[in-house]
């Protein structure tokens, strides 16, 4: 399936998991060596009920709707958590677990009780995505990639989160030198005038509008395994940020690539008669190349 069927029903599949999940993978380099791997989770169990609350005033699924309804959800679930530990007189982390397993469960609440069947929102494609159904119909063969009408007819998804992979980009990429003293060495970054605290805020950020972008088209499952996996199979690869970053990069387009084509393949190789869902297993690779890590990369003890 190397020509005009390829290009029209699993190019677009296949370049917005990868998309997602190195935009996914970068960020999270950052947060798994400051220990906040689990943010990822927690981002992907806030912004569910905003997106959904979003799609539910406006009547579509935007780019700004869902990241301003994501963003409301944040900010409710910052209050919700500081009012729990206050009133609960409970930790920050039982607190946060109330808070975003609740609101989590709120918003796949809303799915099952609101009429979504207009677009591809509801608790499947909250959880998996829709990958497979990101065909792009005009496309007739290769030369379609320099045909500005059928460049034009591209799934949405994919324009969305190529734009948010640039910004990630270009984040880290601008904040390299003091995101990696802040990683490192905090007390050294204030010393240095850096603002530490604002800094780490905009890294959350960036990871949350990352997780945003690639939620309507991957699912949640994806976005929290890159989050955490590719990034901890990377780290214990090497002992340099630099390397650790391009080995997340690999590991991510890899779980992504190998991972698709698995879902459509893997089970008519094994007797079977239908596919399985390409975010599932593409979360799967992913987490089976961590494990490979943990047991054969060269700084498994040491880290």
């Amino acid at each position: 399936m190397i020509g005009a069927e390829f290009v029209a029903l699993s190019l677009p599949p296949l370049l917005i998991g990868t998309f997602a999940a190195i935009a996914c993978a970068l960020p999270g380099n950052f947060l798994v060596l400051r220990r906040q791997a689990l943010i990822g989770d927690a981002i992907s169990h806030v912004v569910l009920p905003g997106i959904v609350v979003a799609f539910l005033v406006t009547g579509r699924i935007g780019t700004w709707p869902m990241m301003l309804g994501a963003a409301g959800a944040a900010l409710i679930s910052v209050a919700l958590i500081e009012l729990i530990r206050r009133l609960g007189r409970v930790d920050a982390g039982a607190a946060m677990g109330v808070t975003f397993t609740a609101m989590f469960a709120g918003g796949v609440l809303l799915l099952e009780q609101s009429d979504t069947s207009s677009v591809h929102l509801d608790v499947q494609h909250a959880l998996y995505g829709n990958l497979e159904s990101l065909i792009w119909l005009e496309a007739a063969g290769w030369k379609s990639l320099l045909d500005p009408v059928a460049l034009a007819a591209l799934p949405p998804e994919l324009t969305r989160i190529a734009i948010t992979l640039v910004a990630v980009i270009a984040f880290i990429r601008l904040l390299w030198r003091p995101l990696k003293i802040s990683t490192f060495d905090e007390g050294f970054a204030r010393a240095q005038g850096i603002p530490a605290t604002l800094l780490g805020l905009a890294l959350v950020v960036t990871a949350a509008a990352a997780a945003v972008a690639a939620f309507d088209a991957v699912g949640s499952i994806i976005v929290i395994a890159m989050f955490i996996c590719p990034p901890a199979a990377a780290r214990l690869m090497t002992q340099r940020l630099e390397a650790q970053i391009w080995w997340s990069v690999a590991f991510a387009t890899l779980s992504a690539v190998l991972g698709y084509v698995l879902a459509g393949y893997g089970p008519l190789w094994l007797g079977g008669q239908n596919s399985v869902s390409a975010a599932g297993m593409i979360a799967t690779v992913s987490g089976m190349i961590l494990a490979a890590a943990a047991l054969f990369a060269p700084h498994r003890k040491a880290s």
